[in-house]
Parts: structure tokens; sequence; C-alpha cells
């Protein structure tokens, strides 16, 4: 039972799907690493300087004082909004390349489809022009 168990989980894991999602998930994290360097390092700094030298990082609200004060982290949920809004855009943008390319995909074999048509007596594939079947020499109406 435990060697059927594992057969079939190698079968599983072994599939073209599950590859290409793992594949994507870990593309996906480096990607969301990259995004968040790219809005604290990059794209803040210039804004909070432009919003009177404010860094984001560092706005709380305070909601008790002393050694450990609890704090709601305003500044570090707008970074990660920020975040968010770059990869929401960036997805985006590829689903919409990929959109075009299956739509474009699509047109081109249904001209290839328009050009062709199915002998109705040997089921063979003939040009949409032609009057005789090349494969079973049948006269086409």
């Amino acid at each position: 039972m435990l060697k059927n168990f594992v057969t079939e989980f190698k079968k599983f894991a072994m599939r073209g799907n599950v590859i290409d999602m793992a594949v994507g998930i870990i593309i996906g994290a480096s990607f969301g690493k990259i995004v968040d360097s790219l809005v604290k390092d990059i794209l803040m700094p210039p804004i909070g300087l432009i919003l009177g030298k404010v860094d984001f990082s560092d706005l709380k609200l305070n909601l008790t004082t002393g050694e450990n004060p609890v704090s709601i982290n305003y500044g570090l949920f707008i970074n990660a909004l920020i975040s968010f809004l770059i990869v929401a855009f960036a997805v985006f943008i590829l689903i919409k390349a990929i959109n075009k390319l299956q739509e474009k995909m699509i047109k081109e074999e249904k001209s290839v489809e328009a050009k062709t048509k199915e002998c109705p007596y040997c089921c063979m594939e003939i040009s949409a022009k032609a009057k005789r079947c090349p494969h079973c020499t049948s006269e086409l109406k």
C-alpha cells in the first residue's frame, strides 16, 4: 500500500504541470524580492524626498509608549501596497501579451482550416478549392 502511494506520488510530482508550477513559484518569489527592493530602495526614497524627506518605512502610529511600544506601521504597508501594484501591473502586462499570442495562434489555425477541407469519401485533408480528391480521386461537389 505504501509502495503504491509512493509510486502515485512520483507520477504526480514528475508531471509537467507540477514542475512548471514549481518553477513559476520560485521565479515569482525571486521577482517579488526584486520588486520589493525596487520599491524600498529606488522608488520610495525620491518619493519621500519630494514629500519632505519622509522615510516611509519609519512611518508608524504608536499605540503605546515605553521600551517596546506597540505600533501600526502604515509606512511599511504603503511600501507593500506599492510593491503589490507593481507586481499586479507586471502580471497584467504578461497575461495581456499571452492572450494576444493565443489570439494570433487561433486566427492562424482558422486561416489554415479555411484553406483546407475534409474529403467526404476518404476523410483525408485536401485543399478547400479542390474539385477532385487527390487521394481517392473522388469528384467533389
